[in-house]
C-alpha cells in the first residue's frame, strides 16, 4: 500500500458573512506585459473559480485552483468516466477531518500550455468540491506565478523560465515556503503576529485555536457550519478581526471562522497563531498573484483606490 499524505484545505461554508474592507497605498505604475497563459475563469458555486483542464487528452473539465492543497483532486465521477482504474490509497487531510481515500494515477494533466505527467490525485465526491470536476493543487502549480484577475475574470499562469516582473502591482509581500505552500509569516491580525496562508480553495478565512486564544477581542457574531473535502461537517464560530496587515496590504473589519482543524497541524502550525486567507477576502483586491518561484504574494488595489480614501475603513 502506498501511503501518500495529502492536504486539501477546501471548505464550503453554509452561512454567509458580512463584507470586509480593504486598505492599501496609492496605486503604482501600469501593468507591464508578460508572456503568460491566459485562462478564462468561471465562477464556481461557492464563489471560487474554475479553469478548463485536460486529463489524459480528454476534456476540458472544470477544475478549481487551490493554492492551499498540496496535491490535485478528482471527483469519483470523473475518475470513473476516464476509467482510471490504477488506484491506491492515501490519507486526505481536510479542514475538519483526516480520511483514507482512494487515489488514481494520471498519465497527463494539462492546462494552458503546461503538461504534467505521472501524477497522483485523491478521489472525492463531487459535491464536496462544489460540483467541480477536480482541483489543481500545488503539485501542478509549483515554480509558477498564478495570477487571479477578479475584475476581468481571468487567471494567468506564467511558466518556469518566463520573465516575472513585479511592476504594475501595488503591493509585493514576501513569503516563506513550507511544505510547498507560501506562508506570509510576518502578518499581524489585531496586533498578533500570525502566519497567513493564501488559499484560493477556501471560501472564507479560517483561524486556528492558537490565534483565537491570542486575540483579546472576542466578538461572537454567528455560528457557522462547514463541510470539508471529505464530506465531514464541522461547527465554527465567526468572529470579526479589526485588521489584518501584510506589509503594506491591509484588510479591515472582516470575519474569521475559528474551528478545530487538522490542516494546521499537518502544516506544523498548530502551536502558533495562523490563519487561512480565503477567497471572500482576496476578492477585495482587483488582482492577486501567488508567485511560487520568487516566494512573493502580489496585490493590486481596486480601481481609483487611494490610501487617504481607505485609511480607517472598518475601524470599530
Amino acid at each position: 500500500m502506498h501511503w501518500l499524505s495529502l492536504i486539501a484545505s477546501t471548505a464550503l461554508a453554509t452561512a454567509s458573512a458580512a463584507d470586509a474592507q480593504v486598505a492599501a497605498p496609492i496605486a503604482a505604475a501600469a501593468l507591464a506585459d508578460e508572456t503568460v497563459e491566459v485562462l478564462q475563469l468561471q465562477d464556481e458555486l461557492y464563489s471560487r473559480m474554475t479553469v478548463p483542464v485536460m486529463i489524459n487528452g480528454q476534456g476540458p473539465f472544470n477544475f478549481m485552483i487551490d493554492t492551499g492543497a498540496q496535491a490535485s483532486v478528482l471527483s469519483h465521477a470523473l475518475a470513473d468516466r476516464l476509467q482510471l482504474t490504477e488506484r491506491e490509497s492515501a490519507t486526505l487531510v481536510g479542514m475538519a477531518s483526516e480520511r483514507r481515500v482512494e487515489t488514481a494515477l494520471i498519465d497527463e494533466i494539462s492546462f494552458g500550455s503546461g503538461i504534467y505527467r505521472d501524477g497522483v490525485a485523491a478521489l472525492v465526491e463531487g459535491d464536496n468540491i462544489g460540483g467541480a470536476d477536480g482541483i489543481l493543487g500545488l503539485d501542478s502549480l509549483q515554480d509558477r506565478r498564478v495570477l487571479i484577475d477578479f475584475e476581468n475574470r481571468q487567471m494567468e499562469v506564467a511558466h518556469p523560465g518566463e520573465r516575472q516582473s513585479n511592476r504594475g502591482f501595488d503591493i509585493v509581500v514576501r513569503a516563506q515556503r513550507v511544505a510547498g505552500q507560501l506562508i506570509i509569516a510576518r502578518a499581524v491580525i489585531d496586533g498578533v503576529r500570525t502566519a497567513v496562508i493564501v488559499d484560493t480553495g477556501a471560501q472564507g478565512s479560517i483561524g486556528n485555536a492558537a490565534l483565537e486564544r491570542r486575540l483579546r477581542s472576542r466578538r461572537d457574531n454567528a455560528a457557522i457550519r462547514m463541510t470539508d473535502i471529505n464530506g465531514v461537517e464541522a461547527l465554527g464560530a465567526i468572529r470579526y478581526a479589526r485588521s489584518l496587515v501584510m506589509d503594506e496590504a491591509s484588510i479591515n473589519n472582516f470575519p474569521v471562522t475559528f474551528a478545530e482543524s487538522p490542516t494546521f497541524a499537518a502544516m506544523g502550525l498548530e502551536d502558533e497563531p495562523a490563519m487561512i486567507l480565503g477567497m471572500s477576502e482576496l476578492r477585495l483586491f482587483r488582482r492577486v498573484a501567488i508567485d511560487f518561484a520568487s516566494r512573493r504574494v502580489l496585490f493590486d488595489l481596486p480601481a481609483n483606490t487611494r490610501l487617504q480614501e481607505t485609511r480607517g475603513w472598518g475601524q470599530l
